[in-house]
């Protein structure tokens, strides 16, 4: 099937309040451009030096999602463009990407990625640690001026286990649920991204309102 009819295919089967993010890392931008053509604006990519270059080569009304693991030395290099960061796991950088935003006069808006697998390799918060981000963020305005942190994700097990999916979908659905009551002008959570090709209908189900897909639309990776 073409990457028209496997997002077509996606998109008509996504409640109205969930937002597709298509996975285009490692893809051309020849396929970019096959999905933008079909509508899809939110496209989300993993390597800094990939993503600056394929801004600079593509529409310029695409939303770019930078969804890997962010070293603080390169948000300089995605500030001035980037639409939403999905993994910010540190208070450091979230203190270098606002300082990266407001040099280029922008808010950049973040998700907090939270720890939810029972695996060590994936990066994130625990609870203590977001309470610990709340609080500066909260407390210290000041100092985050140019970041908004609008919403939490989280990646769940690698597993064929649907139920341990499920629980730590459900754990952080209920992070989110606390933590979203808890508004300021810099910490207003309305996004919860989780879920990706394999488990993206599990992840809606338990309340995300943002999925990754990247193989089920351009198909396996290069």
């Amino acid at each position: 099937m073409s990457i028209q009819q496997n997002l077509n295919n996606i998109k008509s089967s996504l409640p109205e309040h969930v937002t597709l993010v298509a996975v285009s890392k490692t893809k051309p931008n020849a396929d970019i451009s096959e999905a933008y053509d079909a509508g899809q604006r939110v496209f989300g990519e993993n390597y800094v030096q990939e993503l600056v270059e394929k801004q600079e080569q593509l529409p310029k009304d695409i939303q770019w999602h930078f969804i890997g693991h962010l070293q603080s030395r390169k948000a300089k290099l995605i500030a001035p463009f980037v639409s939403l960061i999905h993994g910010v796991d540190s208070l450091k950088l979230l203190q270098e990407i606002n300082k990266q935003a407001q040099k280029n006069n922008r808010v950049i808006d973040c998700l907090l990625q939270v720890h939810i697998a029972d695996e060590e390799t994936k990066f994130g918060l625990d609870e203590n640690e977001l309470d610990e981000m709340l609080n500066q963020v909260q407390h210290d305005n000041s100092q985050f001026k140019n970041v908004r942190v609008v919403g939490l994700m989280g990646m769940a097990t690698f597993t064929d286990d649907q139920n341990q999916i499920k629980k730590e979908f459900q754990y952080l659905k209920s992070l989110f649920d606390k933590y979203a009551k808890l508004k300021t002008e810099n910490w207003q959570l309305n996004t919860l991204s989780m879920g990706m090709s394999g488990d993206y209908e599990l992840a809606i189900s338990c309340g995300s309102t943002m999925v990754r897909i990247g193989s089920s639309i351009f198909g396996n990776r290069n």
